[in-house]
C-alpha cells in the first residue's frame, strides 16, 4: 500500500504542476493556482505554501520550478521534487519541442528565414537592454556613487571567463568569493 500511495502522490504532483504550468503565465500568476492545488491535496497548509513561495522568490530560478521543487521535496522526497519540477516544465518543453520541430521542418523556407533575420536583432537588443539595466543598477547603486568594487569584480570575472577560459559556474563562484572579499 505504501508504494502504491507513493506512486499516486508522485503522479498527482506531476499532473498538478503540469496543470499549473499550462494554466498560469509564470511568476506571481502561479501563486493562486499553486495554493489551490497544494491545499486541495492536503500536501501543505496555507501558511506553509506562503513560506515556500517566499523562499522560492528569494532563490535563483523561476518561481514555478522553485515552488514545484520545494512542494515535491516536502511531499514525496527527491522523486516528488523531480516529478513536480518536470510537471511544471512540461508546457515549456512541449512548446519548445514543437517549435524546434517546425523550425527544422521549415528550414530553407524564405518566410521563416526572413522572420528569423528579424528576430535576431530584436533578441540582441533585448539582451543589450537587460545588460545595460543590470550594469546601471550594479555599478551605480544609488544613481550617483560609482561602485568601484563591483566594477573590479566584473572586470576580473570577465578576464577570467574570456582569457582563462574558465567555465561559467567556476567564474560565478570566483565572483562570489570576490564579492565576499571586496564587499
Amino acid at each position: 500500500y505504501g508504494e502504491e500511495r507513493f506512486r499516486m502522490t508522485c503522479l498527482r504532483l506531476f499532473l498538478s504542476f503540469m496543470k499549473i504550468g499550462f494554466c498560469s503565465f509564470g511568476g506571481m500568476t502561479m501563486i493562486p493556482v499553486i495554493n489551490d492545488e497544494v491545499l486541495k491535496y492536503g500536501w501543505m497548509t496555507s501558511a506553509e505554501v506562503m513560506d515556500i513561495v517566499a523562499v522560492a522568490e528569494m532563490t535563483p530560478g523561476s518561481l514555478g520550478i522553485n515552488c514545484a521543487t520545494f512542494v515535491g521535496l516536502r511531499t514525496a522526497g527527491a522523486i516528488g521534487a523531480l516529478c513536480a519540477s518536470l510537471g511544471v516544465m512540461m508546457p515549456s518543453l512541449t512548446l519548445s519541442m514543437m517549435a524546434a520541430h517546425f523550425i527544422l521542418r521549415l528550414k530553407g523556407n524564405r518566410i521563416l528565414e526572413s522572420a528569423m533575420r528579424g528576430v535576431r536583432p530584436a533578441s540582441m537588443g533585448m539582451l543589450a537592454a537587460a545588460a545595460v539595466t543590470l550594469a546601471v543598477t550594479t555599478f551605480l547603486p544609488d544613481g550617483n556613487t560609482i561602485a568601484w568594487n563591483m566594477i573590479l569584480i566584473a572586470v576580473i570575472s570577465g578576464v577570467i571567463l574570456i582569457k582563462g577560459k574558465l567555465s561559467i559556474p567556476k567564474t560565478i563562484l570566483i565572483a562570489a568569493v570576490l564579492g565576499l572579499i571586496l564587499g
